[in-house]
């Protein structure tokens, strides 16, 4: 794409530790390497920062140039407090292990963000709803991108939206922290939409024509099908 014509050698969460080692080794050499990722930031929910540690350790420069990482527009996006926030990643993705890894925040007063992917998001959010009971949250899609998505609204709203659009590519969730929970319940709901002939539920945010066009695929021109904008665990390589 750039023209860039180095070796590249895969690492990916599959085998790290193998090609950590052949990365080292390369540096050991006093060869300089770059990590790159086609799909958010090297080290944010992916592999990537097991490399660094090892680069660390060794007492390896390190540097990073500053990418795109889907959390931080999601996050300010959301219209959720951000006074402080914290984010967890990608979660369990067995139900047990999910409520579990959820329940660790039950009671943090800070704005929880997370990642998901399209074929357990509805699963996600019925955990949250459980863990956490029926907070202010936003889910975003597609971020920086023609049909970049943001809903608004309760989590049980969401489920609703969720399970009505078509889900593709991954996701940032955003959930309202146990104080702000309270406080955002008191706001006025004024700007909620409601309910439109064609059955779109009743939720606040951009994207809504975005998001009924993916309800309909037949109004998606084939060039602009949309593209995961998030960071996969399951992406990266060097070069």
């Amino acid at each position: 794409h750039f023209e860039i014509q180095k070796p590249q050698v895969a690492f990916h969460e599959h085998n790290e530790e193998r090609a950590g080692e052949r990365i080292m080794g390369l540096l050991a050499e006093g060869k300089r390497v770059a990590l790159v990722t086609d799909a958010g930031t090297p080290g944010i929910a992916d592999p990537g920062f097991t490399l660094v540690r090892r680069a660390i350790k060794a007492e390896v420069p390190v540097t990073v140039i500053p990418g795109a990482a889907a959390f931080v527009p999601a996050v300010v996006l959301s219209g959720l407090a951000l006074h402080g926030f914290t984010f967890r990643g990608f979660p369990p993705r067995k139900a047990g292990a999910r409520r579990n890894f959820l329940a660790i925040d039950q009671a943090s007063p800070h704005t929880l963000v997370f990642y998901e992917s399209p074929h357990r998001l509805v699963a996600f959010l019925e955990d949250a709803l459980a863990v956490y009971g029926d907070r202010q949250a936003a889910v975003a899609n597609d971020l920086t991108k023609f049909y970049e998505t943001v809903l608004r609204g309760t989590i049980s709203e969401l489920i609703v939206a969720v399970q009505a659009g078509q889900v593709r590519g991954e996701y940032a969730v955003v959930i309202a922290g146990t104080d702000t929970a309270r406080l955002d319940r008191s706001l006025p709901h004024d700007d909620l939409s409601p309910p439109s002939a064609d059955g779109d539920p009743p939720l606040r945010g951009e994207g809504k024509g975005a998001w009924k066009k993916r309800r309909n695929p037949d109004t998606v021109s084939a060039s602009a099908t949309p593209e995961a904008a998030l960071p996969s665990p399951r992406r990266g390589g060097v070069s």
